[in-house]
């Protein structure tokens, strides 16, 4: 028997990554995601479905990728189907609960004031179970099943300031309609002139910037970089900040906002209240962003628990 793990790229696929070890789930799996250097990275060695790239809110894309995804189902017998979302959930969860397979939707970490619009469709489809990670959202059809948080805690004060230069990694992240030029701009202004930067910046016209800009970093890389980092700046995804924690690191977050044309909605903004009350994280708006925060994210680690609780299916 077979898993079938769907997720779209950036958090999506990173947050499902994570879980695995708590899922209880066959090993042997097929993913189905979407190609771009962090996946391919991330799920090297795996049986991999690589799909295009979906515009947000690309309603055409649903259907071209269920399109492309129905001959899984005649070359694999699936035990079990998991998504954490976005657009790919939609496309193929649906096929997998119609043909009997055991069907369950983890809603994404940054949904802490309500399920996505993807979270919402699937609700109503027969068959497909559907988790929140979020105590106060369980409600009707869904279920608290346990956080991708859970498991890790914050020292503050725990390493003295290097006497060496900062080791910065400022990300933020591979959406590709959208850009977030007031982060750039902002550490420009704060960093040390002597910090040592690595600057991955998707898709933000960095136009007039002193910066050495990377559209996009191959996640092993990336991991690295944020493994030798004292800081970790970054937008509010989920898979740069779960990236973070997973390297030890206290991520100083900035949401994305709508009022800025930044993102489509305003879910960076609740990720980034949820880690801020877990304390696993120092969240500012990009213009209030100072030297001081950024020593404060660079004296502050962060822990992992050895056994972290399984998923409550």
């Amino acid at each position: 028997m077979t898993t079938l793990l769907v997720a779209n790229n950036g958090g999506h696929v990173k947050q499902l990554h994570s879980w695995l070890p708590r899922l209880g789930l066959e090993e042997d799996r097929v993913w189905v995601t979407v190609r771009a250097p962090q996946t391919t990275a991330l799920l090297a060695g795996e049986q991999v479905c690589w799909v295009d790239y979906p515009n947000a809110r690309d309603y055409r894309a649903l259907v071209r990728h269920a399109l492309a995804t129905r001959h899984l189902f005649q070359r694999h017998r699936f035990s079990t189907a998991v998504s954490t979302g976005a657009s790919l959930a939609l496309s193929v969860l649906p096929q997998a609960a119609a043909r009997g397979v055991d069907t369950r939707f983890i809603e994404s970490a940054t949904r802490f004031e309500g399920p996505s619009m993807a979270g919402r469709v699937l609700a109503r489809v027969p068959r497909v179970r559907v988790y929140t990670q979020y105590e106060h959202l369980a409600s009707g059809r869904w279920r608290y099943g346990g956080s991708i948080f859970d498991g890790f805690t914050a020292v503050p004060g725990a390493e003295p300031l290097p006497e060496r230069p900062l080791r910065v990694v400022v990300t933020v992240g591979s959406t590709g309609a959208y850009g977030f030029r007031r982060l750039l701009d902002r550490m420009v202004q704060v960093l040390p002139v002597d910090a040592e930067v690595l600057w991955q910046t998707g898709s933000t016209d960095v136009t007039g910037l002193d910066v050495e800009a990377r559209p996009a970093v191959p996640s092993n890389e990336l991991a690295a970089a944020v493994a030798a980092a004292d800081v970790v700046v970054a937008h509010a995804g989920t898979g740069s900040a779960l990236g973070a924690l997973e390297a030890g690191k206290f991520p100083l977050l900035v949401p994305r906002r709508t009022a800025h044309r930044e993102h489509v909605d305003e879910h960076q903004g609740e990720i980034a209240r949820a880690l801020g009350e877990r304390g696993l994280a120092l969240v500012r708006e990009a213009d209030e962003i100072t030297l001081a925060d950024l020593h404060r994210a660079a004296t502050t680690t962060v822990q992992r628990l050895q056994a972290p609780p399984l998923f409550a299916w």
